[in-house]
Order: structure tokens, then sequence, then C-alpha cells
């Protein structure tokens, strides 16, 4: 696999009244081609900064952002963002919400939007209205809508940290089946060690105040991968052990950055 996206000396700041807050500070991080990562940290560590970083949604930084050679200076469709809210279009089905801006009367449109519907198995639903559609259904077309255009990269911030955990695991394995079919790569945020090790291939482990990169740890478990085995639990102790030595931050302004 070769590098598809490069983080250099990434820092960000925000400004607030009791002074400026260091959001991210010296992240360093490579990311190969298809790889799955995923990245696990307390509240107000910058992961979902890094994320909407990465997305081109915030570009007030210093360092260096880089996707396939070209520097990220804003949003395009060679990414992928999904919220931990589905943000569907209320007033449109299932087909013409995932369809988005791009008309279902074009023959490559419909069929890209029907094998979409299938690979995150809603087949049956295609004119559905999200009202008519359960949480993890709906966070199957927000999914959906952001594959269409082929990202090369896929950011998820926890979408599915509101879900029941029957929903969860069962929206762990479709996202799974995605991956291993597009082999696009992903970027993970969680608050969930156990989401964190059976998703990624690396789990990013991130320290707050300032937020930046504890540790890296290799998941080295083929997939399918089950919870139950003694090797995903050996594993998970290690995870485990490594994410208790994060400092837990002693005040609460920037939480959820």
């Amino acid at each position: 696999m070769t590098e598809m996206l490069k983080i250099d000396k990434l820092n960000k700041t925000f400004a607030a009244p009791t002074g400026d807050v260091i959001a991210l500070n010296n992240i360093q991080l490579q990311v190969k081609k298809g790889e799955f990562i995923t990245i696990i940290g307390p509240s107000g560590c910058g992961k979902s900064t890094l994320l909407k970083i990465v997305a081109g949604l915030d570009t007030d930084y210093t360092g260096a952002v880089v996707l396939n050679g070209k520097p990220v200076d804003g949003p395009s469709i060679e990414k992928g963002f999904i919220f931990q809210e589905p943000r569907l279009f209320p007033w449109l089905t299932v087909e013409k919400n995932i369809a988005a801006n791009l008309s279902l009367k074009d023959p490559t449109t419909r069929t890209r939007v029907t094998e979409l519907i299938e690979l995150v198995r809603l087949t049956g639903f295609e004119k559905s209205y999200p009202r008519e559609l359960s949480g993890g259904m709906a966070q199957r077309v927000a999914i959906a809508r952001a594959l269409l255009r082929n990202p090369d990269v896929l950011l998820l911030d926890e979408p599915f940290g509101a879900l029941d955990a029957f929903t969860r695991a069962h929206l762990q394995e479709v996202l799974l089946d995605i991956w291993q079919t597009n082999r696009t790569t992903m970027l993970f945020v969680t608050h969930d060690l156990d989401e964190a090790v059976f998703l990624g291939q690396r789990v990013i482990i991130m320290n707050p105040r300032p937020g930046h990169i504890r540790s890296v740890q290799p998941i080295d478990l083929p997939f399918p991968r089950k919870r139950s085995s003694s090797s995903f639990q050996e594993l998970r102790h290690k995870v485990l052990s490594e994410f208790e030595k994060v400092e837990e931050p002693t005040i609460d302004v920037g939480a959820g950055i």
C-alpha cells in the first residue's frame, strides 16, 4: 500500500475568553491507501477537530495536511465525511438522499445508487423517507451518500455513537463489508475501545490538553474478527492498558473539540 495521507507537525489553537486553547499539538501521522484507522481518546483531545481539518472543513492551522500529494485547502469530493447524526433531507426519499444533487434520471447515477443501496443493505427501502427509517438505517443512507462520489478517504466522526448496542454492532459489520468491498481509506473517530479494536488496522490513542497522539497500536488480526477470541481480548487488553495511561483533562473547556 502506498501513502495516501500525510499529516506533518499539525497544530491547531482556538481563541477562548480565558486564553488560547491548544486543541492539537504536533500531530504527525501517515495513512496508507486502503487503510482503516480508528482514533480514540477522551472528550477534548481533538479527535473531531483533526477529522475536520483532514476534511478541509477547518483550514486555520499550522503544519501540513497532504492528500494524494496535494495540500488540503478545503472540502472536495476526494473526502467524504460522516457525522454522528445522519443529516438527511427529510423531504427526500432514500434514493434521492443518496443521489443528493445528482439526477437519478442519469443512468450512471441510477446504477451507482442502486449498487450502494444494496451495499448498505437497504434494498426495498429506496422510496422510504427518513421519518420511516430507524437510526441505524438513516446512518446507512448517510454512508451510501458519502460513497457515491467515490471519495479517496472516508472520515467518520463517531457515526454509531447515538445507536443502541445491537444496531451499533450490526453497522460495524456493514461498514467492514463496505471497506472490504471498496477498500476506501477510512479514518474513524470513536469513544468505544471495543469498536476501535474491532474495526481498525491501527488504533490511534490521543491525549488531551493539548491534544496529541500518545501512541499508535497496530491490530494484527485478520477479518472477520471475533470479540470473544483470545487474540482479540489480548489486543483489547493491550490497547486498554495504553489508554488507561491517558491523562484526563482537569477542566471541561473545549470538550467535544
